[in-house]
Formats: structure tokens, sequence, C-alpha cells
């Protein structure tokens, strides 16, 4: 891959080997692939097995968990926060289970929406739960770099499963936990 990069330098009018450059395509590579690594991970690993009796219906929730991807359509970064709630049924999750299901998910080439439902139906699929909610704010750099420019706007999506869609209560308890 550090040819590709070293290519890409070249395309823009600068000479790769000059000092500066002459480590940044192995640099530019190893980056890459670190923010790419998602398809090379594997649920099962992620989770081993942290799945716990749930003691309680009482609603669970993670917020601002940090996430970094990389936009699918021109290859710029979106960063942002995720929100994860959920009532459980029968089983909760280790909490840092979570963060490492976003992580996997969002180290692709992503859309923010895809990446929302992913989320959601991988922990609805492993958790079984009674309700499950995903929000994601973000700001996408597509947006911010280029194009229209707009420095100062932000994404917000939103997946809900089972009571989270069903009952409106439980949707604004969740919605108004996150902040």
């Amino acid at each position: 891959m550090n040819n590709i990069f070293a290519k890409l330098i070249e395309q823009c009018g600068e000479d790769p080997n000059r000092s500066g450059l002459e480590k940044t395509p192995k640099r530019a590579a190893e980056a890459f692939t670190f923010l790419t690594s998602g398809y090379n991970q594997n649920l099962e690993e992620i989770v081993n097995g942290a799945l716990y009796p749930a003691e309680s219906d009482g609603m669970v929730i993670i917020k601002d968990i940090e996430c970094y991807s990389l936009c699918e359509h021109h290859i710029l970064p979106f960063v942002g926060k995720v929100h994860v709630g959920y009532v459980p049924d029968k089983h909760i999750i280790g909490l840092s289970k979570i963060p490492r299901i976003i992580d996997m998910f969002a180290r692709r080439l992503q859309v923010q929406e895809r990446l929302g439902q992913q989320i959601c139906d991988t922990l609805d699929d492993i958790l079984k739960p009674k309700g499950i909610g995903v929000v994601i704010e973000a700001e996408h750099f597509c947006m911010m770099m280029r194009g229209v420019e707009k420095q100062h706007s932000k994404a917000v999506t939103s997946q809900v499963k089972g009571l989270m869609k069903k009952d409106e209560k439980t949707r604004e308890e969740f919605l108004k936990l996150i902040g």
C-alpha cells in the first residue's frame, strides 16, 4: 500500500522522496490500515462471552462514546459521539463491549446512517433486549473542508427498535437521558 500513497503524493505534484515526505507513504498506509481495521475484526472475539444475566429491566445507557470513521463517498473523516441505550430482557453486556462494537463498524468505509443501523442491529441480535436505541451526532469533514464548507454543522441519526420504537415514554426517557 506504500506505493499507492507514494503515487498519490506524486499526483498532487509533490516528490514523495523529498525530506519531510519520504516516510509519509508508509505512515499513511499504516494509518489507513488502522482506520479500516474493522473489516478484519470478529464480533464473537469482541464480545468474548461477556453476556450476563439481567437482574433488572432498568434502562442501560452509555453515552458520549467517541466515534471516528471514514466517509465512503470522499474517504474523509467524520467524527462524533454515539449514544446507546437498551432495556434488558434476559441479558446485559459488559459495558466496554459496546464501544468496541462501535469501533468495529466505524473502522470501515461508512455512512453515518448505516453505522447506526449496524450498531443497533448487532446489539439487538446479541442482547435480544426489550428495546434499543442508537443516536449518532457527527461532524463530516466532507461537508466542512469541501463542497458546502459548513464547519459547524452536525448530522444526527437515530435507530430504535422494540420498546424504544413502540413506547413513546421509553423513547422520551432515552432521549432525555442522553441529553
